[in-house]
């Protein structure tokens, strides 16, 4: 076949009806790549109608040569033109790659779904004659056929689709700081204090000479020699005494917390 200049709408219905014809093989893949090839500058074009929507065009195109692909191994040539059947395809294919690789924080897609009918009631909403104020709850919902809870939910995801950078800067120009400075960072004492209060109970039922090497070695920080030479024994009798009163506490504490799971 004359190769033929490509434009949007190119002459390929013989072609169609051969490759409905055909069964697979090295033929009908030559069809199909030369369908593809003649159909590529409209995917294109589809393409370039979300460039502004945040994603690289070149990716866009790769999206609608997807569908486009898809499109010509689906379309039936006694239902209609082909390109009745691929413009929807296609931009559907575009769309649902923004639906689901476009959001910086993943939610749910009965959520995406949500977000997208709440933004586009209240869009509506605000271009009515005469209102001035943001669309309230009440309104949305009315309009859009949904509940308080569903609004609320939309409105949410609405953040959900960009995020800000760590680095993004808040607050005026002579004292503003980052996002990153408003974050919590870990405080070891928060541990030491929980694991002092898991230890309590065992603690208290050790004898009282094992309580207090457990407090000389932990709370004073006393090395086994010394706490031997405070209490008259040897430095191996230390060392059992806290292996065998660690494993006391640590045994009442474990005990403790499955009690309080159950």
């Amino acid at each position: 076949m004359p190769a033929r200049r490509h434009h949007d709408a190119p002459a390929t219905e013989e072609i169609f009806r051969r490759l409905a014809a055909t069964s697979e093989g090295h033929e009908r893949y030559a069809l199909r790549e030369e369908l593809v090839e003649a159909w590529l500058p409209m995917a294109h074009r589809l393409a370039g109608r979300f460039r502004n929507k945040g994603e690289n065009l070149e990716d866009l195109k790769q999206v609608a040569a997807l569908g486009l692909v898809k499109a010509v191994e689906r379309y039936d040539p006694d239902r209609g033109a082909f390109e009745a059947y691929a413009v929807p395809t296609i931009t559907g294919e575009l769309r649902r790659h923004f639906r689901d690789h476009s959001w910086d924080v993943r939610v749910p897609r009965r959520v995406q779904e949500l977000r997208n009918k709440v933004r586009t009631v209240r869009r509506d909403l605000m271009q009515q004659p005469g209102r001035r104020a943001e669309p309230g709850l009440e309104d949305i919902a009315e309009q859009a056929g949904l509940t308080l809870e569903e609004v609320r939910e939309g409105l949410e995801a609405l953040d959900s689709y960009s995020s800000l950078s760590l680095d993004a800067e808040i607050g005026t120009a002579q004292d503003g700081y980052s996002l990153a400075d408003t974050l919590g960072r870990a405080e070891p004492g928060y541990d030491l204090i929980a694991d002092r209060e898991a230890a309590k109970d065992g603690l208290k039922k050790l004898p009282e000479r094992e309580r207090t090497i457990l407090y000389l070695r932990f709370f004073k920080d006393m090395t086994q020699s010394r706490i031997a030479e405070e209490m008259g024994v040897s430095q191996m009798h230390v060392s059992r005494l806290i292996t065998r009163s660690c494993e006391k506490v640590r045994v009442d504490a474990t005990r403790n917390a499955v009690q309080q799971a159950a």
